[in-house]
């Protein structure tokens, strides 16, 4: 069978501020984002929240400044980033001659959330996911970053002819919508998921530890044998909302511990995969700065990237040695997409690697990549599958 992950970056619909023409640009809004949301939580507003949720309405194009002052945006469904929502009581007053201001004075008076505005996915770029999902060919496939099941039952049935019979996807903690997924074809049966959405942050109380989830499956293949997946994608790497490398390290642990726990009760196939959104030092490319636990001195779990049957690419152009990553210019420091397998499962290896015709490389970059071959369809950033290849081994099961 073959096994891999892909970080699909939305399928139809993604926040205009993840847009990757204008990730950059995009940035502060996410930031601001998720500032209001987590302020708008509080049981009491005092001053200083209010400010900082009418700056961060600002940031997101609820508000603007005018000569006037700041006025609420007359055009916000058409140029904000995001929307404000009142579905109950009152939150906002924005008159139309004075500044506005926040009338609520806390979460129990009022029912609603800032909500980012979607827009759609090039046509040729969701096609362009589609052939490199259907050129992987895979038997069972992690996505990361789909928005929902329903979108993923949409897709297999509209671009991938109904390949895989089993779309699966639970709803995760991001507020955006970007979550992980799984598609098999039919010789592969699910028999269980778990999820854990709610896995609690072990140094912060009260709060949820995965910042999407971390959902287990349990495949039973055609052959009669087990097969145990943990579908990942770890904390980004922006530093917008502060430094995200010691959430980062938690959640590794957190994803060893669950590991452990498998093999304990006597998991014998077991594959971590996904975005791990942390790649190797680039000095010292045996290092994992945050995923020590899954990749540092010690670990049980097997990187595909160790493998000798790894390295059989589909396009003769890409060696898969100068360009040793996964994302955009796939560098090693850019290598965040991983498949980490017990050693009896890593035993059963025939063959991988990182199929890159659906990556543009850097969305700067104003030509197609050097070092490997695209899709001929594709001729700009915006036409690319993702900004992640995908990754796959081949299994002796």
């Amino acid at each position: 069978m073959r096994l891999a992950t892909f970080n699909v970056e939305n399928l139809f619909a993604r926040a205009k501020a993840m847009d990757s023409t204008v990730r950059e640009a995009g940035q502060p809004a996410l930031t601001a984002f998720e500032t209001f949301n987590r302020i708008a939580a509080h049981d009491v507003y005092t001053d200083e929240d209010k400010a900082a949720m009418l700056d961060a309405l600002q940031t997101l194009g609820v508000l603007i400044e005018t000569r006037e002052g700041r006025r609420l945006n007359p055009k916000q469904f058409d140029t904000a980033w995001a929307l404000l929502r009142e579905n109950r009581g009152d939150f906002l007053a924005a008159p139309s001659d004075r500044e506005p201001h926040i009338v609520a004075t806390g979460r129990g008076d009022w029912t609603g959330w800032v909500e980012l505005i979607v827009e759609p996915v090039d046509e040729l770029a969701t096609r362009m996911t589609a052939r490199v999902i259907g050129d992987v060919a895979a038997d069972a496939i992690c996505l990361v970053e789909a928005e929902n099941r329903p979108a993923l039952v949409r897709f297999n049935d509209d671009l991938l002819g109904g390949r895989y019979a089993h779309a699966m996807l639970v709803d995760g903690n991001d507020p955006r919508g970007i979550d992980v997924g799984l598609l098999c074809t039919s010789q592969i049966t699910i028999d269980w998921v778990r999820s854990h959405v709610d896995y609690p942050d072990p140094d912060v109380a009260g709060q949820r530890l995965f910042s999407r989830d971390c959902p287990l499956y349990k495949l039973q293949l055609p052959g009669g044998a087990d097969l145990y997946l943990l579908l990942n994608h770890l904390k980004s790497q922006s530093f917008a909302a502060g430094d995200p490398d010691p959430l980062r390290t938690r959640q590794s642990a957190a994803v060893r511990a669950i590991y452990d726990e498998l093999r304990a009760g006597g998991a014998e196939y077991v594959a971590v995969l996904g975005d791990f959104n942390k790649g190797p030092d680039r000095r010292d490319p045996k290092r994992h700065p945050t995923l020590e636990a899954l990749l540092g001195p010690g670990t049980p779990l097997v990187s595909c990237y160790d493998l000798d049957a790894f390295g059989e690419l589909f396009d003769p152009k890409d060696t898969g040695q100068e360009r040793p990553g996964s994302f955009q210019t796939c560098s090693i420091s850019n290598r965040l997409d991983y498949i980490l397998m017990s050693p009896e499962l890593a035993a059963k290896v025939t063959g991988g690697g990182v199929f890159r015709k659906g990556l543009w490389g850097g969305p700067e970059n104003k030509n197609p990549p050097k070092l490997w071959s695209v899709y001929p369809e594709l001729t700009a950033s915006r036409h690319a599958a993702s900004d992640h290849a995908a990754v796959w081994v081949d299994l002796d099961l």
